[in-house]
């Protein structure tokens, strides 16, 4: 939840020109005599496609199956004792290796591990163990169930090495096998860039499930990660703007976790896959960007659903149900807010909607920005908070909407509509009900725009398709029954308790919105 007050905001477009920036980042002076300007470093840039925020990153380097060949491949017979390889080349491993396999191979060797049948076991360590090489691969033959455990190890808290699979090089894995994986701390670490190809692949780890240092890149496979203690999925290099970073580009992955679903220092991207998360916490949050632009997205049981400093949902199906926010535009400047006794300013943050079939389901706010909020495409349906002290919509700037059909139903203590210069017109009134009950907005001849069931008691309906007609009148029905009027597009009239920006509710024939 964000609170609003007055705050001196300077133009985005003028800073942005001032420092010679594409896009735009904000400067926020806090209200008060002693008000102090602090700029948020983060920029907003004008493409937010995929293609363009990866392209911004740095490359994440994989080990593609036609660089090597299975037939080049070297046996290691099974042992007790540790395995360690020192050249370059492919290797093969079936049976059981319970000292741990070692690549100490040189900085500029590539090493491909085939499992086939192996089941391997760390020695009060790692069960795979890349100290020395440029780029591995992890090939999981066709057919095959392999196992790496750390099992009894106990690291260190500066330890170098502290998962089940542990890379100190880029580390790719592919293959149509199995792999399952059970580790003390980390399940798969690596401190440059993991790459999932392919694979039937099991994590259950104490902390983080899958950790690519400077990049996690999915592109395909079946993945399931409990992490217990940690975040699923993680990138987290926070010195360099063109790394920690994850892309999810296909793969089905079903995610458990006792912190976020997917976390990165810098830029989250989903242009595929079928992604299922259970989180303690966020379900995805990263610190720069997060884009959805395809791919079937379902965050269920989280406290944040979405949570970044700008937020573009421009594709695929989204589906967040969350104990606090359900997408949340946060972090950055202190004066941008960030829930609950943050400031109260515009701090350049933003959330935008182009694409995409977006269901939020949010105890707390459900669309949330402590920047703006813009529309112009996709289907969002929100069921908003049933307590006054959040929203169905919440900015601490403007809430334009273009284009698309936006439809909010929730408390109405905090609730808020688009602005009233908002291209595409809006209906917003005060209408109560029930969870089960059906929420029509009609127009004056009867005819539905809009309807939805609620899943929760609700006092507020706002609804924006290109049906509505700026100046109509229009009319909410609960169950077939009027439960409130409202003209489209004007100044709303009755402030309900103050929506952070945009326009209040329409209620009846109370006073002028503060808006």
């Amino acid at each position: 939840m964000t609170t609003r007050r007055p705050a001196l905001l300077f133009s985005a477009a003028a800073l942005a020109a001032a420092l010679g920036l594409t896009g735009c980042a904000v400067a926020a002076t806090s209200s008060g005599s002693d008000s102090t300007t602090a700029t948020v470093t983060q920029v907003v840039p004008d493409d937010l496609s995929a293609e363009a925020v990866l392209a911004a990153n740095s490359d994440a380097t994989t080990v593609n199956d036609d660089e090597w060949s299975a037939s080049d491949a070297v046996d290691i017979a099974a042992s007790s004792d540790t395995v360690t390889i020192s050249e370059a080349g492919v290797y093969r491993l079936s049976g059981e290796y319970t000292g741990g396999v070692v690549i100490d191979a040189g900085e500029d060797a590539l090493v491909v591990l085939i499992l086939d049948g192996a089941d391997i076991a760390g020695d009060g360590g790692p069960g795979i163990q890349v100290t020395s090489a440029d780029d591995v691969g992890i090939y999981l033959a066709d057919g095959t169930t392999n196992t790496v455990t750390d099992a009894g190890a106990s690291y260190a808290d500066d330890a170098d090495f502290h998962a089940a699979i542990a890379s100190a090089a880029d580390l790719t894995i592919s293959g149509a096998g199995s792999l399952e994986v059970t580790a003390v701390d980390d399940g798969i670490s690596t401190s440059d860039d993991l790459v999932i190809l392919s694979g039937a692949i099991d994590v259950t780890s104490g902390d983080d499930g899958l950790r690519g240092h400077d990049s996690l890149v999915v592109k395909g496979g079946d993945i399931t990660v409990d992490a217990s203690g940690g975040d699923a999925l993680k990138s987290d290099t926070d010195d360099d703007e063109t790394k920690g970073w994850i892309e999810i580009a296909g793969g089905t992955l079903d995610l458990t976790t006792g912190d976020d679903g997917l976390d990165a220092a810098t830029d989250i991207v989903v242009t595929g896959g079928e992604i299922s998360i259970s989180a303690a916490d966020d379900g995805m949050h990263s610190e720069t960007i997060l884009v959805i632009e395809g791919g079937d997205v379902t965050v269920a049981g989280s406290e944040e659903g979405l949570e970044s400093f700008t937020i573009s949902l421009a594709g695929g199906t989204i589906d967040v149900t969350s104990n606090d926010d359900g997408v949340n535009a946060s972090g950055g400047d202190s004066s941008g807010g960030g829930g609950m006794g943050g400031g109260m300013g515009d701090g350049g943050q933003l959330i935008s909607i182009s694409g995409g079939e977006v269901v939020i389901d949010a105890q707390g706010d459900g669309l949330d920005s402590n920047g703006s909020l813009e529309m112009s495409g996709g289907t969002v349906t929100v069921y908003g908070p049933t307590g006054d002290g959040n929203g169905a919509l919440d900015t601490n700037g403007s809430l334009t909407v273009s284009g698309g059909t936006l439809v909010a139903i929730g408390s109405s203590g905090m609730a808020e509509s688009p602005d009233t210069d908002s291209a595409q017109s809006f209906v917003a009134a005060l209408a109560s009900g029930s969870a089960g009950q059906l929420v029509q907005v009609v127009d004056a001849d009867g005819e539905v725009i809009a309807e939805v069931t609620a899943t929760k008691q609700f006092a507020s309906v706002v609804v924006s398709t290109p049906d509505v007609v700026g100046g109509a009148s229009y009319t909410v029905l609960v169950d077939g029954q009027e439960a409130g009027t409202a003209t489209s597009g004007e100044a709303l009239a009755g402030d309900m308790g103050g929506g952070m920006g945009g326009g209040g509710m329409d209620g009846d024939d109370r006073g002028p919105s503060r808006g």
